[in-house]
């Protein structure tokens, strides 16, 4: 409803948004939507963020006076969101909002407004719908809890 008059691009963050992704921009009434995709890296192997992003994939085009809406899966320290801010803005986009399926203000180890979120939920290491722990489990058609011992 924010867009219905203008044209968005919805930056997609690989890997883990991809399905979430798939369902959102299949659920948004309007034709003036554009998808691009942006691969990052924060986890590595492991269940805790390594704190350093890392860019695998940029955008194929450029985002300079559009409406930007940066898909995510999962915001947990702010670090990812709060780098992509401030990469987006050298671009010099008209606007930039998050939109995240999951958020885990637990673990935040910097503040980051999300303006369209799916759920909050506590802090935990959750894979499935396209989330994963080193690489496996993005396929499960749900989201399930990965249990530390």
């Amino acid at each position: 409803k924010d867009y219905h008059e203008t044209k968005v691009v919805l930056v997609v963050v690989l890997k883990g948004s991809f399905l979430f992704a798939a369902d959102l921009c299949r659920a948004i009434d309007m034709h003036n939507v554009r998808i691009d995709f942006l691969g990052v890296r924060s986890y590595g192997e492991g269940t805790e963020s390594s704190g350093v992003v890392q860019i695998t994939q940029d955008l194929s085009k450029p985002i300079a006076d559009e409406d930007v809406i940066i898909v995510e899966d999962i915001v947990d320290t702010g670090l990812t969101i709060a780098h992509l801010m401030d990469l987006f803005r050298t671009r010099a986009p008209r606007s930039v909002k998050v939109c995240a399926l999951l958020h885990k203000p637990a673990r935040a180890k910097v503040q980051v407004q999300v303006d369209y979120l799916g759920f909050t939920i506590e802090d935990k290491f959750v894979v499935g719908y396209g989330l994963d722990f080193a690489e496996r489990y993005r396929n499960l058609p749900y989201i399930g809890v990965v249990e530390r011992s």
